[in-house]
């Protein structure tokens, strides 16, 4: 079985990404690309659906760090004899882009003695392969020996200081060592795009170091040294870590089909590049010093949407695919049993006007702070303003990617607002040309419309679409993107109306999913707390003025992350525990974000937004 979400940690090479358990067990790791097939997945069913397995035989605490501020990953287990350290990392793509990508692994005696044990699973195709499994060994130009695993398309070399050999059954290869006090052993695994022409050796204590200061000087690029700051910092770095560098897409999490609920099918794929949360990933990022990665985005961008403005999707793949079919891997169990397990996102087929917002909004920042707009830029995004001039009166599936009706979500109102906001500005500021007054008269529209119909005076709040009555916690952000000061009365009340209604504690629901929403979302069952929501609720009580309240609430979140630093997409309060796919780079850039609100950092609204 699997382990509880909370248990995992992250390790990434900026193109793909693992993640491994406090067991010391490898249980996700897609090769090798972020949304390829998997190769090790128990997380998503059983030990026999692939994994990778190092530590002390019998019983053991267990003890985990990354290393100041990289992705490599330590972990100590201590046992009645000795101490065994195992270190986990994945060569970045970024130090040699001609590399496969490969998992390293390091088990070091650091006291004592201990039993090593090792299991080694490989299933390609997300567990629905089982490879042809040999031993190779050659003697020319060098000798070198290896375990080869081949099934069709799929290729992976293991080398090691000793290798593990097949179990009686033949469905694992395994590994008994005894290791003493300074002795150590390791292994790299390897994905090979050509059967015919294998990877070559590595030396991993060098591509351990290579790795570390690859890592360290990334991370020293991070201006913030305010409160909270290792949360901070290693949010920062999670993000990085969810970038595709071939590319500069973003992905919103490494994972598919963790569950948002248990039970419940709100199981989703989610290791595609929204353009929502890839913009505001780069904001995030580049609020605290790390620029460089805006350049990169802004290029994906391009090449992603190139075209007519009419096909602009809400999300693409890493390398900026467009058809991302959803279906189902039927004979995976799920996540502790809770299917379906889904690839793809049928969501790519839907209208979500916010988009249109997020991304305008993204490239004025990228002017403000200092990138210069290039021609092919500005063209698209008049492209895109005169694609939502004429579809900008239509409903939508809204922020959260309803699988219900369209509506007229307030979100996405406020969204489109925020696109003819930042053309305006363009335009006076920049002095970029296009048609202002139109844009101007568009801005002017939808601004009065929202304050018409998203407004419930019964209930004292703006409401989650035209004229309903409940509540969504996205209107909260409403200060954040200059549409409304935070100071405002009908602000400050849906703030204190979603306090009374969608907060517990300090976890904070997106909107209702009791059975009368089920034809919002058109979905049964719960889900837990959206975190990022939470930290939304920080940043609109610091906007109205309550600041000590807000700081404490952000105290509170950053304590759920887990023991490396990691969030969630949600945290389930009556289970206590993680739900929904991890890590989450939506939980991570809202908790950057209200650092930066808090305590310093070009934000949203303090730096380039003007409250109306």
């Amino acid at each position: 079985m699997a382990s509880k979400i909370e248990d995992y940690a992250l390790l990434s090479d900026l193109r793909t990404a693992a993640l491994v358990g406090r067991d010391g067990s490898i249980d996700w790791l897609c090769l090798p690309r972020f949304d390829s097939a998997s190769c090790f997945s128990r997380l998503l069913g059983d030990g026999e659906d692939g994994h990778w397995k190092i530590a002390p035989a019998g019983a053991h605490e267990v003890r985990r760090r990354y290393r100041d501020g990289s992705m490599v990953l330590e972990t100590d287990f201590h046992t009645e004899h000795g101490v065994l350290r195992l270190t986990d990392f994945m060569p970045p793509h970024e130090i040699n882009q001609d590399d496969q990508p490969c998992v390293v692994r390091v088990a070091e005696c650091l006291k004592g003695e201990v039993e090593l044990e090792m299991r080694w699973v490989v299933r390609f195709a997300y567990a629905d392969s089982v490879p042809w499994v040999r031993r190779v060994r050659a003697d020319e130009p060098v000798l070198d020996e290896f375990i080869l695993a081949i099934a069709g398309p799929h290729t992976i070399v293991l080398r090691g200081d000793e290798l593990p050999h097949r179990s009686p059954n033949e469905r694992a290869h395994e590994l008994t060592a005894h290791l003493s006090a300074g002795q150590r052993m390791s292994w790299v695994m390897q994905w090979a795009s050509d059967p015919d022409d294998l990877p070559r050796p590595m030396a991993p204590l060098q591509e351990l170091r290579e790795c570390e200061d690859y890592w360290l000087d990334w991370s020293g690029k991070i201006d913030y040294e305010g409160p909270h700051a290792p949360a901070v910092r290693r949010s920062l770095t999670t993000l990085k870590a969810l970038i595709y560098s071939p590319t500069g897409g973003i992905v919103a999490a490494p994972t598919t089909s963790l569950p948002e609920a248990i039970p419940g099918d709100r199981n989703w794929d989610y290791r595609y590049c929204w353009l929502r949360d890839a913009t505001l990933v780069l904001l995030a990022l580049d609020d605290f010093g790390c620029t460089s990665e805006a350049v990169a985005w802004r290029r994906w961008l391009l090449r992603a949407v190139a075209g007519d403005p009419a096909d602009l999707q809400i999300m693409y793949g890493v390398g900026g695919e467009r058809h991302l079919v959803e279906w189902e891997v039927d004979w995976l169990a799920g996540y502790r049993d809770n299917g379906p397990v889904r690839v793809g996102n049928a969501a790519y087929r839907q209208t979500q006007l916010d988009v249109y917002g997020e991304v305008m909004d993204a490239l004025h920042l990228a002017r403000e702070r200092g990138l210069p707009e290039s021609e092919d830029s500005w063209a698209l995004q008049r492209g895109m303003l005169r694609h939502l001039e004429r579809i900008w009166q239509q409903p939508d599936r809204g922020l959260w990617e309803v699988r219900g009706p369209d509506r007229h979500f307030t979100h996405s109102r406020v969204m489109v607002w925020v696109a003819f906001d930042r053309a305006v500005r363009a335009a006076e500021e920049d002095g970029l040309p296009g048609p202002v007054e139109r844009w101007r008269e568009l801005r002017e529209a939808v601004h009065a419309e929202v304050l018409e119909h998203a407004w419930n005076p019964e209930i004292g709040a703006f409401t989650q679409f035209y004229g309903g009555e409940a509540l969504d916690a996205a209107t909260l952000l409403l200060p954040a993107v200059g549409f409304l000061p935070g100071e405002d009365e009908r602000v400050r009340s849906t703030v204190e109306v979603i306090e009374r209604e969608l907060q517990r504690g300090v976890l904070v629901d997106r909107y209702s999913t009791s059975e009368s929403t089920h034809s919002v979302d058109g979905l049964a069952g719960r889900e837990g707390a959206f975190l990022a929501c939470s930290f939304w609720m920080v940043d609109a009580l610091a906007y109205a003025g309550r600041r000590d309240e807000a700081e404490r609430m952000f105290a509170e979140l950053v304590e759920l992350a887990n023991d490396v630093g990691l969030l969630a997409e949600e945290y389930d309060a009556e289970l206590g525990s993680f739900t929904g796919n991890f890590p989450q780079a939506f939980s991570h850039l809202a908790l950057v974000n209200s650092a930066a609100v808090l305590y310093g950092g070009r934000t949203r609204e303090q730096k380039s937004r003007r409250g109306r």
